[in-house]
Formats: structure tokens, C-alpha cells, sequence
């Protein structure tokens, strides 16, 4: 199995690789074109702020590379952000592989949302084996309003889509990586797909 973790200076690399590991799998760390295209799976993460990430995704061409992957592809946290249209964030514009907004958090609640929350109606065999109601770990301010690409919820604020899939694209807000066992449950019905 040829896992890929997009390495574009703005990701989490290496606890994803290690979360990789647990499962019986090794991952390389890389940008390079011709890696990622050749990948089985491919991991995006992505922590930090929207506009300096996208910056980095056009200096290395990887903005054009993403959103033509054929195999299936997971956004994590900032990198789900990353592929949906636009985000409130500097008003950054996204990749566009999810026709949704991000949106910022509002004044309701303190920000970021930091910590163990649930998830809920899940609707993609990327959560065979996690029951609705299970905590994964989460740190944004902003998020993604419920729409027809959410594969499951969560309500902080508002009700709210902690995954999207479209196609062979994939999205999580929280980081399975550091969600323990639903975590690292997610990640091997990833590479299982």
C-alpha cells in the first residue's frame, strides 16, 4: 500500500505518519508531483492559518495537483477547509472540490473549539466500526455549514459538517490522529477503501 502525506509546510505531518504506522503501514512525507499522483492513498492535512497554507499549496503547484486526484484523497482539519470553495478565513478562496463556505465561529462561543466532541449521523463506510455519539479531537474557529456533501455532524455553536466526501475526495475537521481508538479506527477504514 503507497500512502502519501502532502507535505506542504503547513500540515501535521509527522503525528499523521506515526497514526499511519500504528496501523501496520508506512506513509511518506512528500510534495512532489509525480509521488502523490502515484500514491494508493493520499492524506492532507493541514493545521494553522487558510490564506498562508493556500499560498504554499500555488508555490508548489500542488493547488492544481489536488482537486484532479483520481485515488481517494483525506482533508484533515485545515486541509478539508482547504478543499471546500471559499473560507471566511482572510477571505481565502479554497480549492474548490467542495461547492461549500467555511465560516467562522461566532461570538456565542469561545473560539477555537478545543477538545473532545461527538459525531453524528454517519453516513460513509469511513465510519464502519464507530458509533454515532463517538469523540474525536478537535481545534478550529472555523467550520463547514451543514450540506449535501456532509458525512457526519457535530454541534458546537451550530450543528455543523465534521466530514464531506464527493467522489474519492474525503474531509474530516477533527484529527483522527489524535482521536484514539474512533481515530484510529477512521484511518484504517481510509486506507481500507
Amino acid at each position: 500500500m503507497n500512502i502519501v502525506i502532502i507535505d506542504y509546510g503547513a500540515g501535521n505531518t509527522k503525528s499523521v505518519q506515526f497514526a499511519i504506522k500504528r496501523q501496520g503501514f508506512d506513509a511518506v512525507v512528500s510534495n512532489d508531483v509525480s509521488v502523490i499522483k502515484s500514491a494508493d492513498k493520499v492524506i492532507f492535512p493541514g493545521v494553522g492559518e487558510a490564506s498562508f497554507a493556500m499560498n504554499k499549496l500555488k508555490e508548489s503547484g500542488l493547488d492544481g495537483l489536488i482537486p484532479n486526484l483520481k485515488q481517494p484523497v483525506l482533508g484533515i482539519c485545515l486541509g478539508m477547509q482547504l478543499m471546500c470553495a471559499s473560507t471566511e478565513e482572510n477571505n481565502t478562496k479554497g480549492l474548490g472540490i467542495f461547492d461549500v463556505k467555511v465560516k467562522r465561529f461566532s461570538t456565542n462561543v469561545k473560539v477555537p473549539q478545543m477538545g473532545w466532541n461527538t459525531i453524528m449521523n454517519l453516513n460513509s463506510s469511513l465510519f464502519n466500526g464507530i458509533k454515532e455519539q463517538d469523540y474525536m479531537y478537535l481545534v478550529h474557529s472555523y467550520y463547514v455549514e451543514v450540506c449535501n456533501h456532509q458525512i457526519a455532524t457535530t454541534k458546537y455553536d451550530v450543528n455543523y459538517a465534521s466530514a464531506l466526501q464527493k467522489d474519492n475526495f474525503y474531509g474530516v475537521q477533527f484529527h483522527p490522529e489524535k482521536s484514539s481508538m474512533s481515530g484510529e479506527q477512521l484511518l484504517k477504514n481510509f486506507i481500507e477503501l
